[in-house]
């Protein structure tokens, strides 16, 4: 779900390197794109160290700005503080919409506060184990594990045993795969914009949603967008596909089927 007028954005993206593999920047600038225009594009590392040997095809291919930062204590991110000043000197040129910090860092807490505080989009990009506060100091968060190109655990092979499974309908897999915190979220927020009919817009439930949540991504519980996904709760939901001013293009409206 993009951001309101997500398209005029004009975004700085600072990437954390020590909290972001190689292999992942490919799928997380194609997020960004979607996202808005990212104008400024800066990595930060101790590029001297052997570690970030594998940075210099992707940073090339990207026209990301890789930013020397010396380690100058053993076991402390002094990446971290570069990224906050250079962070505070973007917001003052007066240039920018909006910030895209790359990390799975509490340390990031504050300053994504100070920039939205100042009228700036954040978006935060990083893995699940990112802590809560720097998750919540967003207007949207998002799981790098989802993204394209994002290496994935293997899972385990099935064993013999496991062939004999109960056959579930699919909205009984659906309402098993969305935990039940996630399902109420959904219902309140249709609740908070229903109309008298009890029927709430699509577009309006998915932005409400991430305002509430900024982690919130369809893509968390396998489904490709929000449509989709609601779909799937037809024990709970109803769905209402109306046609639009402009051919081929249809409004999804959404309610719950107690009304």
């Amino acid at each position: 779900m993009p951001l309101s007028n997500s398209k005029d954005l004009k975004l700085a993206v600072l990437i954390d390197a020590d909290n972001v593999p190689y292999s992942n920047v490919k799928g997380m600038m194609e997020e960004i794109a979607k996202l808005g225009t990212p104008t400024t594009k800066r990595i930060y590392a101790d590029w001297t160290k052997p570690n970030a040997n594998g940075w210099k095809g992707v940073l090339l291919e990207h026209a990301i700005t890789p930013i020397q930062q010396y380690s100058y204590t053993v076991g402390k991110n002094s990446s971290d503080s570069a990224l906050i000043i250079d962070a505070m000197d973007l917001l003052y040129s007066g240039k920018l919409d909006g910030f895209c910090i790359v990390s799975s860092d509490s340390d990031f807490t504050r300053l994504a506060v100070r920039l939205r505080e100042s009228g700036m989009k954040v978006i935060g990009i990083g893995e699940k184990k990112t802590p809560n506060s720097f998750i919540v100091a967003c207007d949207r968060f998002i799981y790098i594990e989802v993204l394209d190109g994002a290496t994935q655990k293997k899972k385990p092979k099935a064993v013999a045993a496991d062939t004999k499974k109960t056959v579930e309908k699919p909205a009984e897999k659906a309402l098993h795969k969305i935990d039940k915190q996630t399902i109420e979220l959904i219902e309140a927020t249709i609740e908070d914009i229903e109309d008298d009919d009890g029927w709430a817009f699509l577009g309006d439930v998915g932005n409400l949603i991430v305002k509430k949540k900024p982690e919130f991504d369809p893509r968390n519980y396998g489904y490709s967008k929000l449509t989709p996904m609601l779909k799937s709760l037809t024990d709970i939901l109803e769905i209402d596909e109306r046609e639009s001013d402009k051919k081929g293009i249809k409004h999804v409206y959404v309610r719950l089927r107690f009304n």
